[in-house]
């Protein structure tokens, strides 16, 4: 469920008429639902309820600080991978034992801020990394909490781009090795071990997946008891996904996954951490755009609109489906007719949709691409010399612009010219 619907033929974020956004900003921006966000983030804290577990927002999915400081008010805690959005959350009043630092390439820079700023843990990824969390702790003096990733080798069945947890992937220690890496754990003064951590993908459709790895995290949790570590956090991932098409079966609920994750570890008396990032911001997010030509082809039509690639990536990346439909809804019974949707940018992968079947529009129309809350305005670029697009976040019946579109004089004077020139 959204908070993006029709009142009399109108297309409204929560009680705003998104035509009435996109006469104040201009065409194209990001419009989030702040009754989304929150609805989204407690379904998952409810269907946890019972365990001891903090539910950690994936940053890379959505950073803004607006929606971060909205949902740290709620309760959530952040799932960074980079000192970048490290900063970005303790900006948005994150305290540092509610941040998890995840990624498989941290920096010696990146720990020593992690470390002197606060964090909750590092969720580790190899060897080489853990000698380099030990000499920054140690020449500061402290001890570094952390988890060690296992890879569990078990199939996502998600798209290749975004699938983790096999053993061809870059993420993680293979689950086979996991006693010997954490015996070298524990053998560095400046570490902590406090836990495992595991993370087999996005856009996960099928409970099963997740099911067989924390299976498999169970055992290795009661194995590395044995040997003598103190095993008190399990670190999940997050990875559930969203119904980008409206007509498909819906991916599983969270309290349909809390209670799954009840059953295979509930017996551990763990505490248990989950990084959501898509299926908490993904619904909670359009992207409007405007119908600049209408433009017939040899044997089809394309809707040619001024949102493009660098705005929203997902579909040129990963052939991504997101459902489009226009801000003034059509009459009923309107007849639909086949457009081939593209953007501006001289890419013929610019392109978000062939055949897709609409109400009939024209220049100067709005439209709207749905589930873009999540790997939308966080993956933009200004390819083509295109300024980022404006992010807008929604509260009831008021709206503010939380990034604004930059001039182009701002863009074109970051550049630095040589004094040779």
């Amino acid at each position: 469920m959204d908070h993006f619907l029709y009142r009399d033929g109108a297309l409204y974020a929560e009680d705003v008429p998104v035509a009435e956004i996109a006469a104040a900003v201009g065409t194209p921006f990001y419009v989030y639902s702040t009754a989304t966000l929150l609805r989204h983030f407690r379904l998952f804290d409810e269907a946890l309820s019972g365990m001891d577990h903090l539910v950690c927002f994936a940053m890379k999915a959505a950073s803004n600080q607006a929606i971060l400081k909205t949902l740290a008010q709620a309760g959530a805690g952040m799932d960074v991978v980079s000192q970048g959005e490290y900063l970005r959350a303790k900006a948005a009043g994150v305290p540092g034992d509610k941040i998890v630092f995840s990624g498989v390439g941290k920096t010696a820079e990146e720990i020593h801020t992690a470390l002197t700023g606060g964090i909750r843990q590092f969720n580790v990824e190899s060897e080489p990394e853990m000698e380099t969390i030990n000499k920054v702790a140690l020449d500061l003096g402290v001890t570094a909490p952390i988890t060690i990733r296992v890879n569990p080798d078990v199939d996502a069945k998600t798209h290749a781009k975004i699938a983790t947890g096999k053993s061809e992937n870059k993420f993680g220690i293979p689950i086979s090795r996991a006693r010997e890496v954490y015996a070298l754990a524990a053998s560095m003064k400046g570490l902590e071990v406090i836990g495992i951590d595991v993370h087999i993908g996005s856009q996960l459709t099928e409970l099963e997946p997740f099911r067989l790895a924390y299976q498999k995290v169970a055992e290795l949790t009661e194995t590395l008891r044995a040997d003598g570590h103190n095993i008190r956090r399990l670190d999940l991932g997050g990875g559930l996904g969203i119904p980008y098409e409206r007509s498909n079966d819906a991916p599983p609920l969270p309290v349909e996954y809390g209670a799954m994750v009840k059953e295979t570890l509930g017996h551990l008396n763990v505490e248990i951490e989950i990084e959501p990032g898509r299926l908490i911001a993904g619904n909670s997010g359009i992207m409007v755009s405007k119908v600049i030509y209408v433009k017939q082809g040899e044997d089809r039509q394309f809707l040619i609109l001024d949102g493009a690639m660098n705005d929203l990536i997902r579909p040129a990346m990963y052939e991504a489906h997101h459902d489009i439909i226009p801000v003034i809804e059509a009459e009923p019974g309107t007849e639909q007719t086949a457009y081939d949707i593209v953007g501006p940018v001289c890419e013929s992968g610019d392109t978000f949709a062939k055949g897709r079947m609409m109400t009939p529009l024209q220049a100067d129309d709005l439209v709207a691409f749905r589930s873009a809350g999540a790997y939308g305005a966080v993956m933009s670029s200004e390819y083509n010399s295109r300024p980022l697009i404006p992010e807008v976040l929604v509260n009831g019946d008021q709206f503010a612009v939380i990034r604004k579109r930059p001039t182009f004089d701002e863009m074109i004077n970051r550049d630095t010219i040589p004094e040779w020139l």
